[in-house]
């Protein structure tokens, strides 16, 4: 799909390297630019003596190329820019100070570089008094944006997100913002700034409670499981105690689900006549379909839900998520080929082309593997090249 896309990233942990990620699995020429020390998820795991694959480094970098540069050196400096000549996107998630002091902010590289779309990854946007501030998702994308305050039930202490959970979301932002500059870039023949923050995308990930927040000054919190808008959109359990999770489209759906659990009658039950009415003998209606459900087995009360057509989905552990067929079905995994050539399953990204190629075209790159190559593109001759590796402006990674 974006075979004639070349993107250069500069970022560290996730959320830079997994857009970056995407479109390198749709396609596009990556290379991945990383200093000395290399990115740090390169690290992770390192304790692990029986892991010999790093899944999360290989997750956020396959398909791409590597790079080593040291733009603390000038000549490190002039040769990224150099591999930017040929670029049509970058994406960097290093602090926009730090950018600044190197001369490889947008503003200083533009005239240089007029066609370049340039992707801005923040944890808080480009402007006030947070720019510089140190973030990760957990403190940006879920606990400043709102999105733990209103998750997170009131007397439950404080959780924090899984890991790169939200840096996932903001990846896919900066995704379609940088693809939508290249469409506008193919009319106006001008790249651009794209920008992208953690903080942003979390208020836009808890957009219907915000919504309401920001119009009437209210909103509503999550609620324990007896305490909720809609006792009948819940959990509940079948008889081996697998929860399954059933949703309301609308009011309507009321007799449907109480028909699946064997319960008709509670539809003429003046006590759950209206929707105000359950909520106000959640718990009496709550017991009555517990009973009910607890009665069954999964595939019985599978089968009913979906016979009545309501929204259902069992609440899976991410090994019950690994062997279901729906997910598999759904294209949820990908294959990626290790460093030592073994074949593994990874998350894939989160779309596909029928009849197109989909899949990362390698695994992820050693620090420094692609160093000799990626400079000869950008038209370095061989003594240049062997000057820069020479001064520590540029790392090749060892043959072996």
């Amino acid at each position: 799909m974006l075979e004639r896309l070349r993107v250069v990233e500069f970022s560290t942990w996730v959320a830079g390297p997994s857009a970056a990620m995407i479109m390198a699995d749709w396609g596009a020429q990556v290379i991945k630019v990383e200093s000395p020390t290399g990115d740090p998820v390169r690290g992770l795991f390192a304790a692990r003596a029986d892991w010999d694959v790093n899944p999360v480094f290989e997750l956020e970098n396959r398909g791409k190329r590597g790079i080593v540069l040291d733009i603390g050196k000038a000549a490190g400096r002039e040769a990224l820019l150099r591999v930017l000549d040929g670029a049509d996107i970058f994406i960097t998630n290093l602090r926009p100070g730090a950018l600044k002091r190197a001369r490889l902010d947008y503003a200083s590289i533009k005239e240089r570089l007029p066609r370049l779309i340039y992707a801005s990854v923040t944890g808080y946007g480009l402007e006030g008094d947070a720019v510089d501030l140190p973030a990760f998702d957990i403190a940006a994308f879920w606990t400043r944006s709102g999105l733990a305050g209103a998750t997170i039930p009131e007397g439950v202490d404080p959780f924090p997100s899984r890991p790169g959970m939200g840096d996932s979301v903001c990846a896919l932002a900066t995704a379609s913002a940088s693809l939508a500059a290249v469409v506008e870039r193919s009319f106006t023949g001008k790249g651009r700034l794209v920008e992208t923050s953690l903080i942003r995308t979390g208020a836009y990930a808890i957009g219907w409670d915000l919504a309401i927040q920001l119009r009437y000054g209210e909103h509503i919190r999550a609620m324990p499981r007896d305490n909720t808008q809609s006792p009948v959109a819940n959990y509940f359990r079948d008889r081996e105690g697998q929860w399954i999770s059933i949703s309301v489209r609308a009011p309507s759906d009321w007799p449907a689900i109480a028909a699946a659990a064997g319960r008709p009658d509670l539809v003429d039950d003046p006590r759950y006549a209206t929707p105000n009415d359950r909520i106000l003998n959640a718990r009496e209606l709550l017991a009555e379909l517990d009973a009910a459900f607890a009665a069954m087995s999964f595939e019985e009360m599978a089968g009913r839900l979906t016979a009545h057509d309501i929204i259902w989905a069992p609440l899976q552990t991410l090994a019950e998520v690994v062997d279901d067929p729906v997910a598999h079905a759904a294209g949820c995994f990908v294959d990626i080929e290790g460093a030592d050539g073994e074949m593994f399953l990874a998350p894939a990204s989160p779309a596909r082309f029928p009849g197109a190629a989909d899949a990362p075209a390698r695994g992820a790159p050693g620090l420094g593997a692609h160093t000799r190559e990626i400079l000869a593109e950008a038209s370095y001759a061989p003594a240049d090249i062997d000057a820069l590796l020479a001064s520590g402006a540029a790392v090749q990674a060892e043959a072996g």
